[in-house]
């Protein structure tokens, strides 16, 4: 299973002049990621899809001997999808801003994912996130509850062809590891100040 980071967003909801992978929860945003995938031991190789939007968080990523997968920088789908067809083995999907997600709940994740899935996205329930003080831009309906992308899917690459719709498997998982990601200036305040 290949490790994909995405990283390469502009980051302009976090209003910082410093780009939003590189300010710091105890270390780099970023570095939280990258050794939650490290320490998961189920990656055969960890991959940051980076852009001409964060070139800082590139070099970053870089000096740490991490595997860069340049796009265009047009946007987490597009980015992600100019990257899929680049790997044939099943990929681990996560946004750089998770600083609390951990190797723990990564295998967790792994464990409940149906293997013959084409695309499966994690989501966390709208009343979960609000009741940690995070909020989403848009909700989905998800079995009748209200739910948020968290920025983890696990992906089949070989059957994803062109980001033409495929069928979507979704896993509802109400876990502060995964639904706290940092958007916001006031979401960095708020996990700076616990």
């Amino acid at each position: 299973m290949i490790g994909l980071v995405m990283c390469g967003g502009k980051g302009t909801r976090m209003k910082s002049p410093e780009e939003k992978l590189l300010l710091k929860y105890k270390k780099p945003l970023i570095e939280h990621v990258l050794n939650a995938f490290e320490n998961s031991g189920i990656f055969s190789k960890i991959v940051c899809v980076t852009s001409n939007n964060a070139p800082k968080t590139r070099e970053f990523v870089s000096r740490l001997g991490i595997d860069v997968l340049e796009t265009k920088g047009n946007g987490y789908v597009d980015d992600l999808g100019e990257s899929l067809h680049k790997f044939e083995e099943l990929i681990f999907v996560a946004s750089g801003d998770m600083p609390l997600l951990d190797s723990e709940i990564i295998r967790k994740i792994v464990s409940l994912v149906n293997g013959e899935d084409v695309w499966t996205s994690i989501l966390v329930r709208k009343n979960f996130l609000q009741s940690l003080g995070l909020e989403a831009e848009f909700f989905v309906d998800y079995d009748g509850e209200e739910c948020a992308y968290t920025g983890i899917s696990i992906v089949d690459p070989k059957q994803v062809k062109n980001m033409k719709p495929v069928r979507e498997s979704c896993i509802i998982f109400d876990d502060k590891r995964i639904a706290t990601n940092l958007n916001t200036k006031k979401d960095y305040d708020l996990i700076c100040t616990t």
